[in-house]
C-alpha cells in the first residue's frame, strides 16, 4: 500500500511538468522540435493580433491618400507611381483577415480603377488627335517641296507662284508607303516580256450544210403517197365488194331482215370479223347502208336506194359505238347459231 503511495505520488510531478512544457514554449532541444511544434493556433494567434490588424489597415489609408492626392501626377503617361501603388495592395492583401481590411482594399482598388479608366481615356484622345495642316506639311516635304524656299521664290519673282507638284512626287510618297504593306515581290519573265493584248479573235468559218439531193427529197413523199392511195384503194374496194354482197343478199330476200351480226361476223376468224365490221362503218358512214332495230330490238343491216341516199343526206344521223370482244364473238356465234360466214375472205372468193 505504501509502495503505490509513494508510486502515485512520485507520478504526479511528472504529469504536471509535462503539462506544464505543453503550455509553456517548446524546449529548445533542436531545431526539428521547434518548428514541428508551432502549429494552427500559432497562426491563429497572428491573425487575432491587434497590433498588426492596425498597421495593415494603416498602410491601407495612406495608399488611398497618396492616390488622391498625388492624382494629377499619376494621370501622366511617364508616370509609373499607379502600378507600384498596385503591387503594394497585393502585397498587403496577402495578409487581409477582417472585414474592415477587405473593405480598405475594396476602396483603394475603385480609386485605382477611375484613376486608370481616366489615364487610359487620355491616351486614347491624345493618341488618335490629327491635325490635318500638320500632316499636309510633312507630306509635302516628302514630296520634295520646301515652303520656305518656296516663299523665297515667291518673293523674288513677285508673288508668282505654279503651284504644281514635281513629277515623281507621288512616287516618292509610294516608296515611302510601300513598307508599311506587305506586297508580292514583282514579277519577271525569264525568257522575255510578252505582249499583254489578248490575241486576235479567230474568225469563225460557217460550215455550209448539205443541201438534200433532189432524189431525197421526192422518195420519201413519193412512197408515202403510194401507202396512202394503196391503203386507201385497198379500203374502197373492200368497202365496195362487202357493198356488193349486201344488195345481193337484199336482192334475193327484200322482206327478210339481215341480221346485222350474221353479216359481220366470221365464225372462223375473229380478226376478219373486226375488219368486216370496221369496213361495213363506212357503208353506214357514207349513207350507202343502214342499221335498224327489228321486233327482236336485233340490229339489222339494209343497203340503201340511189333515191333514199339523197333524201338521208338532209335527215340528222346518229352514231354508235360497238366493241367486241374473243369472248363477245364466241357468245354471239353460239347464240345465234352462226355455221358460216356471209362475207367470203377475199382470197377464198379469188380461188
Amino acid at each position: 500500500m505504501k509502495r503505490a503511495r509513494g508510486g502515485g505520488d512520485d507520478e504526479a510531478p511528472r504529469q504536471n511538468g509535462s503539462a506544464a512544457r505543453r503550455k509553456g514554449d517548446p524546449p529548445h532541444s533542436d531545431g526539428v522540435d521547434a518548428g514541428s511544434d508551432f502549429g494552427p493556433a500559432d497562426l491563429q494567434d497572428a491573425d487575432n493580433d491587434p497590433g498588426l490588424r492596425r498597421e495593415i489597415r494603416s498602410k491601407y489609408r495612406d495608399l488611398i491618400s497618396s492616390v488622391q492626392q498625388n492624382r494629377e501626377d499619376m494621370l501622366s503617361p511617364s508616370n509609373n507611381r499607379l502600378t507600384e501603388v498596385l503591387e503594394e495592395a497585393n502585397k498587403l492583401f496577402k495578409d487581409v483577415r477582417q472585414a474592415r481590411e477587405a473593405a480598405l482594399d475594396a476602396q483603394l482598388l475603385v480609386v485605382a480603377t477611375d484613376l486608370g479608366k481616366e489615364k487610359a481615356t487620355q491616351l486614347f484622345s491624345e493618341g488618335t488627335a490629327f491635325d490635318p495642316s500638320a500632316f499636309a506639311e510633312h507630306l509635302l516635304s516628302v514630296m520634295g517641296i520646301n515652303r520656305l524656299e518656296d516663299e523665297e521664290d515667291e518673293q523674288q519673282n513677285g508673288g508668282a507662284v505654279d503651284g504644281y507638284l514635281p513629277q515623281d512626287a507621288w512616287h516618292r510618297v509610294a516608296r515611302r508607303a510601300e513598307c508599311c504593306f506587305r506586297t508580292a515581290p514583282s514579277f519577271h519573265y525569264m525568257f522575255g516580256s510578252f505582249h499583254a493584248e489578248p490575241p486576235p479573235p479567230k474568225q469563225r468559218t460557217e460550215r455550209q450544210r448539205k443541201a438534200p439531193s433532189k432524189d431525197a427529197k421526192r422518195i420519201m413523199p413519193t412512197q408515202l403517197k403510194k401507202m396512202d392511195e394503196s391503203h386507201q384503194e385497198a379500203t374502197e374496194k373492200e368497202v365496195e365488194r362487202i357493198l356488193g354482197y349486201l344488195k345481193s343478199y337484199y336482192q334475193d330476200d327484200p322482206t327478210s331482215p339481215i341480221s346485222y351480226y350474221e353479216f359481220v361476223i366470221d365464225p372462223n376468224s375473229f380478226s376478219r370479223t373486226v375488219e368486216n365490221i370496221f369496213h361495213t362503218s363506212f357503208l353506214i358512214r357514207d349513207g350507202l347502208a343502214r342499221l335498224y332495230l327489228d321486233n327482236a330490238k336485233l340490229p339489222c343491216i339494209a343497203p340503201v336506194e340511189e333515191g333514199e341516199v339523197e333524201a338521208g343526206v338532209s335527215c340528222s344521223r346518229k352514231q354508235c359505238i360497238l366493241s367486241i370482244s374473243p369472248k363477245t364473238w364466241k357468245e354471239l356465234i353460239d347464240a345465234l347459231d352462226i355455221k358460216d360466214t356471209m362475207i367470203q375472205p377475199l382470197n377464198t372468193q379469188n380461188e
